[in-house]
């Protein structure tokens, strides 16, 4: 495979019925092992308790501040360059505790599709 370079395209966001705004920035089915998309939830948001079947994802928290929640667990405050590793099938929300939009990556391995997502509310 030849080096590849993607170009982000503000203009490609697009309102997720989880609560948030989501950019691509990569997810193709010529790289299924991975998807990389910029996540932005507004002040004061929760986004819909949800899971994503088999699939591991990682929230890269890039600004803002928020809180992390998986039912049974405690919450998780979170802050610019906080990790969150959420395992395959976990029910999980995050609000925007702050008064700037919270943005952070979402990872996804394998690659994200639509028909891995449950949306729990």
């Amino acid at each position: 495979m030849a080096a590849l370079v993607l170009k982000a395209n503000e203009a490609e966001e697009y309102y997720f019925d989880e609560g948030c705004y989501i950019l691509e920035l990569s997810n193709t089915e010529t790289d299924p092992d991975v998807s990389i998309a910029r996540a932005r939830v507004k002040p004061g948001v929760t986004t819909k308790l949800h899971r994503l079947q088999g699939v591991v994802e990682r929230y890269v928290i890039l600004s803002g501040q928020g809180a992390f929640n998986v039912p049974g667990q405690s919450v998780e405050i979170l802050v610019s360059g906080d990790v969150v590793i959420i395992p395959p099938a976990s029910p999980q929300s995050i609000t925007n505790t702050g008064r700037d939009d919270l943005v952070f990556l979402a990872i996804c391995s394998p690659r994200f599709t639509v028909e891995i997502y449950e949306n729990m509310a």
